[in-house]
């Protein structure tokens, strides 16, 4: 398979997404002057061109295509091409309304805007087949192409009647027989047996709530039928550029698409990242964004679209505060990523996102946006031979499942405010601050490379993910979990005792007796019990009723109705927490169970807010503190960004980064 290394050729790829359709043809000579300035090498093309490529159906328009395409090559700029199905034009809609998707309540969703197709649809198969077919045809032997993008941000569901067609022949495939559907959906509550297969339909509105068996389904399925419609224009353009790599782009931790099995479709894995710049914790938010899709890669990855600036989808759109876009460029880096890019070039003038910054802002070249760029691209091109294609080494993993955060999703679950990417970011974040690297993995992955396994939170989990889980503390490693932890199996059928039996004996667990889940901003007052000096904390979110058999006690409750019993719990090397701690003692509590496992942090003394990663031989130092930090670096570098040498204390401006690699005294 192709990778993102044939993409880059040793250097970290920098650039965005291009529009230039939005401009006039003078325009574009301007941009390539300020790409090249900037230190530019790649171009994402076409990602939403379908209306101006095809005007008319069947009708091909690829003359300013062309022109574009021959213009990069002549200065040296690499094109990412994209297929534009994310945006079918108006005459699809007008002509074939059957391509529209459809609500839950059976409403149709129009055309103008973007993503407005059913990915079922045959009709927006064929055409989206017969745009790429023709697309690959003319570009594939261009010597400006490095990549293909496909599509953009997947995130379509629909429930119309072809997609129920589609969702019962998935269902055919899955379970085979009527029986066994039935089974697995424990249609015998509340009247739901199903006769016919004809008689399935997706969980449109309902009276009352829906099936959740029925639900997670069709949440697996569209996942995969919306990758179905991925690999058939991948494998349209891979017939005809073997050799180059394919993509698509991630939404960060977005809950339509089951990215572990999408990734293994793919040849890069991008993702899009838009941190708050008002969010203390953005730079942590941004590391396990990357941390996540660097797993999923398993190696380096794409960060396909950022913000320069302002974004125009939050409430109140906050610039970014001078240098903190290079601060979370050079993160990525630092967190694997090959390709630095962003939407957009240059920042549209009309539409719905003219007010969404770009690398070109409406300041122009003058404007500090894109002074910050030409820092940025130059600080890439500095250190692009020494990174690229490295690995960032990690002894911690975070188990993450999406069948376990749409079944715990359901609509009859115990809490509301049980918020599962909530509760993934707060581990995450204890172990970022404990400064400790971390992949993220499946509960089914081989997790031998690991010492220390973190499970924040997996209410279901199949028979295989649990022997795994067990099968790792027995061979040696040491496992931290989360509350509500494998109480249903992979049909979302609740556990025998409310925990899978072998998941109580692992832990020492004798009975859950109840689950106590807590209100919006209640806490529950907790007290440790181990002689560690933790003293008092509280516990957020859930707390629940156990009774130990094996387990050592931790910590306990220390008010309500739970008062004095456990609420962390220890089995040797298996540790559970049933509720969710301050971020305080749950760091401290990640880091102590890291120690024991013999996993020690990049660089163990280091002012808060500094973070430190290793990537192949070199030591990235990002300073998310508020202002200046000092740090005493062990032994000799030199700072790959300004050429100085490093050795003893070192210091950091606000949002200041250095790229330390090993020198001779």
């Amino acid at each position: 398979m192709p990778s993102l290394y044939d993409a880059t050729g040793r250097r970290v790829l920098f650039g965005g997404d291009y529009n230039p359709e939005q401009w006039p043809e003078e325009t574009w000579l301007e941009d390539v002057r300020l790409m090249k300035e900037a230190g530019v090498n790649s171009v994402t093309l076409g990602v939403f061109s379908w209306a101006k490529l095809e005007p008319r159906p069947g009708a091909r328009e690829f003359d300013w295509l062309d022109r574009l395409a021959d213009l990069m090559h002549g200065n040296g700029i690499g094109i990412v091409l994209a297929t534009p199905t994310a945006s079918p034009p108006p005459w699809m809609g007008a002509r074939h309304p059957e391509t529209l998707p459809r609500g839950e309540d059976g409403s149709v969703i129009w055309y103008g805007s973007r993503q407005h197709f059913c990915p079922s649809s045959p009709v927006y198969r064929e055409y989206a087949a017969a745009i790429t077919e023709d697309l690959a045809a003319r570009y594939g032997g261009h010597p400006a192409l490095r990549m293909w993008h496909i599509n953009n941000e997947y995130c379509t569901f629909c429930y119309c009647d072809g997609t129920a067609r589609h969702f019962r022949r998935w269902l055919r495939e899955r379970y085979k027989t009527l029986d066994a559907l039935n089974e697995a959906w424990g249609t015998a509550f509340w009247s739901q047996g199903y006769g016919d297969w004809d008689e399935i339909i997706p969980p449109r509105r309902a009276q009352y709530l829906r099936n959740p068996a029925c639900t997670l389904d069709f949440r697996r399925f569209t996942s995969d039928a919306l990758l179905e419609c991925y690999v058939a224009e991948r494998d349209i353009v891979a017939a005809h550029t073997p050799q180059l790599p394919v993509t698509t782009n991630f939404m960060p931790f977005w809950t339509g698409q089951d990215a572990w099995r999408w990734a293994e479709e793919e040849d890069v894995v991008s993702v899009d990242v838009y941190p708050d710049p008002r969010d203390p914790l953005g730079g942590q938010y941004g590391a396990m964004i990357q941390d996540m899709t660097r797993s999923q890669a398993r190696g380096p990855w794409m960060l396909m679209e950022q913000a320069a600036g302002p974004v125009n989808f939050r409430g109140v759109n906050h610039p970014k505060p001078r240098g903190l876009n290079r601060l979370w460029s050079l993160q990525a880096v630092a967190r694997g990523a090959d390709a630095v890019c962003y939407f957009q070039w240059r920042q549209s003038r009309q539409g719905s996102e003219k007010f969404h910054s770009a690398m070109v802002t409406h300041a122009g070249e003058q404007g500090r946006t894109y002074q910050e760029i030409k820092r940025i691209g130059a600080d890439l091109a500095g250190i692009g031979e020494q990174v690229a294609g490295a690995g960032v080494p990690a002894d911690v993993v975070i188990l993450h499942d999406w069948d376990s955060w749409w079944a715990g999703g359901q609509e009859g679950r115990l809490s509301t405010g049980l918020d599962y990417p909530t509760v993934v970011r707060a581990w995450h974040r204890a172990l970022w601050d404990a400064g400790l690297t971390t992949d993220f993995a499946h509960p089914e992955h081989d997790l031998s490379a690991y010492r220390l396994v973190v499970l924040p939170h997996l209410y279901l989990l199949t028979d295989a993910a649990v022997d795994n889980l067990v099968g790792h503390v027995r061979g040696g490693g040491t496992l931290v979990s989360g509350f509500l932890t494998g109480t249903a199996d992979g049909d979302d059928r609740i556990r025998p005792g409310g925990m899978d039996e072998r998941l109580r004996d692992l832990f020492g667990i004798a009975t859950v007796h109840e689950w106590w889940p807590l209100e919006p901003g209640e806490t529950v007052p907790c007290a440790s019990v181990a002689g560690d000096g933790t003293g008092a904390f509280h516990g957020t979110v859930w707390s629940e009723e156990l009774e130990v058999s094996t387990a050592e006690t931790v910590g306990v409750y220390n008010g309500g109705e739970l008062t004095g019993l456990p609420a962390v719990l220890r089995r040797g090397s298996a540790w559970y927490v049933s509720t969710l701690p301050d971020p305080t003692t749950l760091r401290d509590l990640l880091a102590r169970a890291a120690d024991d496992a013999g996993v020690r942090p990049v660089l163990p003394d280091r002012p808060a807010g500094l973070e430190a990663v290793r990537r192949g031989d070199l030591l990235f130092l990002l300073n998310h503190a508020p202002g200046p930090v000092t740090v005493t670096v062990p032994g000799h570098h030199r700072d790959l960004l300004t050429g100085d040498t490093a050795s003893g204390p070192l210091r950091l401006d606000r949002h200041g980064v250095a790229v330390l690699k090993a020198s001779q005294p």
